[in-house]
């Protein structure tokens, strides 16, 4: 795992061998935006204590929906460190084990990229979810990180704003791989747009992606204009 500093003091991103984690800082309070695959709980409390910080001040653990490389350590650092686990109302019942993970509508060059991806990254165990969220909820971290659901990727995938700070966690609804670009593997391509572009709209100055490196330099011009160049339809 690497261990990348986005924002000084504030914000940094773990990246795992498929996906990434961020973690938050409001002084020594922190936040966890996804926790990973299973398996990965150990990897994220050694990368907490190695920037000086005390994985008991986890507060929350933020999901922003129900992939088994964006949740997998969720329920094992909540146990150890009583952190709450939040997702959305929809993707909840996934999270916890209660409903199949939704099928995605591949593109053809999607499908060996989806294939990879199931050989490589653990199926996550059942997670119990603290607080089911809802769109436009307002969360204590961040000064006021706002809820956007963020239909398309998966029915209750999110977005998280932090406004006061220009930073956007855009989960998988948008990558940055090389270029910003529309997130694969949707359940609903014509909703994975219109989202995108509702996140485009949100002009932040960082955006944190869940596959690819953030985006640090004219970040609301470069969302914009993959929003817009994006075709509804494949």
């Amino acid at each position: 795992m690497d261990l990348v500093e986005v924002l000084p003091n504030r914000l940094h991103m773990l990246r795992f061998p498929i996906g990434q984690a961020y973690l938050w800082q409001d002084g020594e309070a922190l936040t966890l935006i996804d926790a990973g695959s299973a398996g990965s709980a150990d990897t994220i409390e050694g990368a907490i204590r190695s920037l000086g910080l005390d994985p008991a001040r986890l507060e929350r653990i933020v999901l922003t929906h129900c992939h088994g490389d964006h949740i997998g350590a969720a329920g094992e650092l909540a146990a150890r460190w009583g952190a709450h686990v939040l997702a959305h109302r929809l993707d909840a019942p996934v999270i916890r084990g209660e409903r199949p993970v939704p099928e995605p509508v591949l593109l053809d060059w999607e499908v060996p990229l989806y294939e990879h991806a199931l050989a490589n990254v653990p199926e996550a165990p059942p997670t119990p979810v603290d607080r089911e969220l809802e769109d436009g909820e307002v969360l204590p971290f961040g000064d006021g990180a706002v809820v956007v659901h963020a239909p398309g990727h998966t029915p209750g995938s999110i977005g998280v704003h932090l406004p006061r700070h220009g930073v956007l966690f855009t989960g998988d609804c948008v990558a940055g791989v090389g270029q910003v670009m529309l997130g694969v593997f949707n359940v609903d391509r014509e909703q994975a747009v219109a989202t995108f572009r509702r996140l485009a709209a949100l002009a932040p100055a960082v955006a944190c992606f869940g596959h690819g490196d953030p985006w640090t330099t004219d970040t609301a011009t470069a969302l914009r204009e993959a929003a817009e160049a994006v075709p509804a339809t494949a």
